[in-house]
């Protein structure tokens, strides 16, 4: 693409407005968050782009502190759902319960109606739980005897979990991972991070450093930006590209299982939200490789020969990447 085709692009649409409220969500979200800067960047697309995000990480690596921080940069509802190992469906989407007085049921909502929901150790609570989530977070509804109730836009759920192989979780199944747009996972901070935490820490003392935080993002800007999203301009080779690459992961025999429709059309509206967050209201090839990972790990499986030969998921990933012709 020459630089005459990419000027042209950059004066279709104006980002400044985006740009000014993805510097002031960043700047709020610096406040307390040390480090970090990609699983912000993927927050911010996934905000953007309209799809829930699972953060996995061992404990106290700011999986909670970042989720809440993210809702509290949001002038909308909140609520928070600790996962638990005799949590029952409904507790998390609500339940029917008979009112005297009237002679008849009325419908007690549950945690899960907010438009933030922050589920803490999504993967602490067994599977009859976790598949109280798939409608509402599949189709922002929730259907209870027979009875149909939409959630508020914006609805959006970040989900921690702690890794699988913690004592005391449950793997989550491949149709409750596949709802979640990006998989985000969190390492330890480093010797230089470290240090700032603990600086950060004894300065703030025993003040409520969530009062800090200020809201930023309006639910009306929320919409206005989405619908930005949704209309960057992606090519027909870019478009093939995300379908090659997707292809791959169905073909390949280091796989047992490869990606779903879902998944690219979750590579396509991230690479959407990443051109935004970089300036651009077009999509160029890097978008895509950028999402690429947080998009596809947790929906791929490796056949147990890949897995005696040492490979990893992101290993695999990689080589079937390299086998797709990127456009030019």
């Amino acid at each position: 693409m020459s630089e005459a085709s990419d000027a042209s692009f950059e004066n279709r649409t104006d980002l400044t407005g985006i740009k000014a409220i993805v510097d002031k969500a960043k700047a709020q979200i610096g406040k307390l968050l040390v480090g970090q800067q990609e699983m912000v960047d993927l927050l911010l697309a996934a905000l953007f782009s309209d799809g829930h995000v699972l953060i996995e990480g061992v404990p106290g690596v700011a999986k909670t502190l970042t989720a809440k921080i993210l809702a509290k940069i949001i002038d909308t509802d909140f609520s928070r759902i600790q996962f638990t190992p005799d949590l029952m469906p409904s507790d998390v989407l609500g339940t029917n319960v008979y009112q005297l007085k009237e002679g008849k049921f009325e419908f007690k909502k549950g945690p899960i109606f907010s438009n933030i929901v922050l589920i803490d150790e999504i993967n602490r609570a067994p599977a009859k739980t976790q598949a109280a989530l798939f409608e509402v977070m599949e189709e922002r509804q929730v259907t209870v005897d027979g009875t149909r109730y939409l959630m508020p836009p914006p609805f959006l759920v970040v989900a921690t979990q702690n890794p699988v192989e913690q004592e005391g979780t449950y793997r989550l199944p491949e149709a409750q991972l596949d709802r979640f747009i990006f998989k985000i996972e969190v390492g330890y901070p480093n010797l230089e991070e470290e240090v700032e935490i603990l600086k950060g820490h004894h300065q703030r003392g025993r003040k409520d450093s969530f009062e800090e935080i200020e809201a930023v993002i309006t639910v009306e800007d929320l919409q206005q930006y989405k619908a930005l999203v949704a209309s960057v301009k992606i090519e027909d080779t870019i478009v093939n590209y995300i379908a090659a690459i997707v292809q791959q992961t169905r073909n390949s025999p280091m796989l047992f299982l490869g990606a779903s429709p879902r998944a690219s059309l979750a590579i396509m509206a991230g690479a959407k939200a990443f051109a935004i967050l970089s300036g651009r209201d077009f999509v160029i090839p890097d978008d895509v490789k950028r999402v690429l990972e947080p998009v596809l790990l947790h929906r791929i499986i490796l056949t147990p020969e890949t897995e005696l030969e040492g490979l990893t998921s992101k290993q695999v990933l990689k080589r079937l990447v390299e086998q797709v012709e990127v456009p030019r």
